[in-house]
């Protein structure tokens, strides 16, 4: 049972310290919302979920190497810095992806409310 201890440890921790990370949250619970209104499918739901889960994910994984970068040394080093710009790059590329995702599948049913 302790294994289920720390995932949960690491979500009190990021949700107390990454504003980021809540914002994704919120945005993904937004999402799912929209995904029970306009009754998209198995195959919308299962892109829907993946680009979720790739920005919860990657949020995650960056805060953890921001964590360990910042572990590492207090002063500035520019491989440091390449290494926390890398990693929030990871982030965004997924975050890319999940509106790419979103529009796919939601454009046309917004569209067809006006037609």
């Amino acid at each position: 049972m302790k294994r289920f201890k720390y995932p949960f440890e690491g979500l009190y921790y990021i949700t107390s310290k990454d504003y980021h990370f809540i914002a994704h949250l919120l945005t993904s619970v937004a999402v799912i919302i929209f995904g029970f209104i306009f009754k998209i499918d198995a195959v919308e739901w299962l892109f829907i979920v993946s680009a979720i889960f790739a920005v919860l994910i990657l949020e995650t994984l960056n805060t953890a190497l921001e964590e360990t970068v910042d572990l590492v040394t207090n002063e500035y080093h520019p491989l440091a810095k390449h290494a926390k710009d890398i990693a929030a790059l990871a982030v965004l590329l997924a975050c890319i992806y999940a509106v790419v995702v979103g529009m796919i599948v939601f454009i046309p049913k917004i569209l067809s409310l006006f037609n």
